[in-house]
């Protein structure tokens, strides 16, 4: 096969095609052999379309071309880019670069933070001494009263059922 594609080799006769132009008819009349058939005609006579449309009578009619709209900056997250952050926060770096400090074993700004996370817990505590005095907590009075209120109502109905 030519080309290296396989297929069928037809060889078509004279008589074959003069069949063919019964069967299908030719553009000029119709096909005898099938009443109502004729051949499909091209959209266009003149197929030349770049010159149709480059054409002065076809341009002049025309808008003018528009322009695309203009494409929004890609947002980029504060929390990954560093100038971002800057330009929303500009207290950003210096805070960046007091928390790296802080890391630092042995620097002033990390004994700093000891002695504040030191003094909040010692707060704590203390408040929790004060506030939070086990037994007297709100929750376990609210529990020991109607406790007392059930012990109330389970003596009332021991006392009727002696009566009876």
């Amino acid at each position: 096969a030519p080309g290296g594609h396989f297929g069928r080799f037809l060889i078509w006769t004279e008589s074959a095609f003069k069949m063919l132009s019964k069967m299908y008819g030719t553009l000029k009349s119709g096909a005898p052999l099938k009443r109502g058939y004729t051949l499909p005609r091209a959209q266009m006579e003149n197929a030349d379309v770049a010159r149709i449309i480059n054409s002065t009578e076809v341009q002049s009619v025309l808008r003018p071309k528009m322009e695309p709209p203009k494409k929004a900056p890609m947002k980029r997250n504060p929390l990954k880019n560093a100038e971002v952050m800057a330009k929303l926060n500009p207290y950003a770096p210096e805070k960046k670069a007091l928390e790296r400090k802080r890391r630092e074993k042995g620097s002033a700004e990390q004994k700093e933070m000891e002695a504040k996370v030191k003094a909040r817990k010692a707060a704590s505590k203390e408040y929790n001494k004060k506030q939070k005095r086990g037994p007297d907590t709100f929750y376990k009075t609210l529990m020991k009263a109607f406790e007392a209120k059930a012990k109330e109502g389970a003596k009332k109905d021991e006392a009727e059922a002696e009566e009876e």
